[in-house]
């Protein structure tokens, strides 16, 4: 299985925990997906989801000058935006134990062999 397929079911509850810890702008965002482990997100995956969650209120935006370059988005989590991860972290908890308990029948019947 490829890795981008699991991305795609987590990505947008680790976009929020990343963006629970303070206001955000897309490339800082980026940069802290990528220094978990995430290097294969890119602006054509990333911007169109923070666009999507902003539209579905779970996120809220303000422009600021930036004094290098252009204005940057910073994005905040709403209360929508707490909700949505706080549900995220209950389902995540519960499918990975799921899986490990999988794994793990597995690891067990290698063994016996």
């Amino acid at each position: 299985m490829k890795q981008t397929q699991l991305l795609r079911g987590v990505l947008e509850g680790c976009v929020l925990a990343i963006i629970a810890k303070g206001p955000i702008y897309g490339y800082e965002l980026m940069q802290a997906l990528h220094g978990y482990g995430f290097t294969s997100i890119a602006g054509g995956t990333l911007y169109p989801l923070l666009a999507k969650l902003e539209h579905q209120g779970a996120l809220s935006s303000r422009s600021v000058a930036s004094p290098e370059g252009p204005t940057r988005k910073y994005f905040s989590l709403t209360t929508q935006g707490f909700e949505n991860l706080t549900a995220f972290q209950t389902q995540w908890a519960a499918f990975g134990a799921q899986v490990a308990a999988v794994m793990e029948a597995i690891d067990d019947e290698k063994s016996r062999r």
